[in-house]
């Protein structure tokens, strides 16, 4: 059945309608099912759940090619549905030539990330519109705290020997610790994906849970690197362990791999996610990272979580962009919503 995202009840109403929207009574974190959910604490690790994974990848498939061919938002939805995804980004600066001048740049566009032509001609001052995060590496977290300071911005830092977490465990964990006594407010890991290769599921239960404990008040998403998984089924079960080990996210990838965000991917996580808070009671997030440069995409994604996971997932507590480009391409589609005409891409920088 195809499910018309431009009606009212499926899609937000107006653009003042497209802020963050609070769940429940101020405990749970999400609902699914009309049931609230808390926020994952992990629960010790289920072997025959792990084991029990099985993935229809045809199925998978025909499902994700589905939900690009249906009709998509337009109009005043999408304009919304493009400040939604703003909402719910992390924008990202992860280069070797990275210095704290681009970093504060970044910051400054993530402050304010619609120009204030645009704002103003949109008429949505009052939502104080900005990105979830910056995510950056831990060389620039007090940079970017500085700069982003009184915002409500978020400073995300890689850590785990990112991007491919293959340096020894304690120096893994230390570097965690070094970004949180710095003043990071979230932290994204790589797993060993060795440990997925060969089934050593404690093994790598045990490193994200070592990895949680290092990280106390900040929030920890688990990058499962999935286009170096091989196959879905693989994505699924490493999924279900990182949010045993108490994962606040799971993420697709470190934008380092051939492969990244697909939405095949994407379904496969959210389906995890799914049965995970309805074993377990407990909401986990999801970031799609890598390859992800369009409006269009974004909306794509925005849809895959309303239908997978419900309208609580459409926030940035518990939904993320991992980008760097895509900003840019949202900008241009939102001043073609107000003028209808397309604008140059170097009318848009980031950085």
């Amino acid at each position: 059945m195809r499910i018309d995202h431009n009606h009212p009840e499926t899609a937000h109403k107006s653009l003042r309608e497209s802020g963050i929207q609070q769940c429940g009574d101020g405990t749970s974190i999400a609902t699914l099912g009309g049931r609230p959910l808390l926020p994952n604490t992990g629960v010790p690790l289920d072997l025959n759940w792990v084991q029990d994974v099985r993935v229809n990848t045809s199925a998978v498939e025909r499902r994700a090619q589905s939900q690009v061919a249906r009709r998509t938002v337009k109009k005043e939805w999408q304009a919304a549905w493009l400040l939604r995804a703003i909402s719910c980004m992390d924008l990202t600066t992860l280069s070797g030539d990275d210095t704290d001048e681009r970093v504060r740049r970044l910051c400054a566009k993530g402050r304010q990330p619609v120009q204030q032509e645009l704002v103003q001609k949109l008429g949505i001052e009052e939502l104080k519109v900005k990105v979830a995060a910056i995510c950056v590496y831990h060389v620039f977290v007090e940079t970017a705290l500085h700069a982003l300071e009184g915002s409500g911005v978020r400073v995300a830092a890689v850590s785990t020997g990112f991007p491919a977490g293959l340096s020894p465990l304690p120096e893994r964990v230390a570097e965690i610790r070094r970004s949180v006594e710095a003043g990071a407010h979230e932290i994204d890991v790589v797993i060993t994906r060795a440990h997925v290769f060969g089934g050593r599921w404690q093994a790598l239960y045990d490193e994200v849970a070592a990895f949680k404990q290092a990280c106390g008040p900040a929030h920890m998403k688990v990058i499962l690197a999935t286009g170096d998984l091989l196959t879905l089924r693989n994505v699924a079960r490493a999924s279900v362990v990182a949010m045993m080990a108490g994962a606040d996210f799971i993420k697709t990838s470190t934008g380092k791999e051939a492969i990244n965000a697909t939405l095949p991917v994407g379904l496969v996580m959210t389906r995890a996610i799914r049965e995970y808070a309805q074993q377990t009671g407990m909401a986990v997030g999801f970031k799609a990272a890598g390859g992800i440069r369009t409006a269009k995409q974004s909306t794509d994604w925005l849809a895959m979580m309303k239908e997978e996971l419900g309208e609580s997932w459409m926030r940035s507590e518990l939904f993320r962009f991992g980008a760097s480009g895509l900003l840019g391409d949202i900008e241009r589609q939102l001043e073609h919503y107000v003028t209808g005409r397309y604008s140059a891409e170097y009318r848009h920088p980031i950085a």
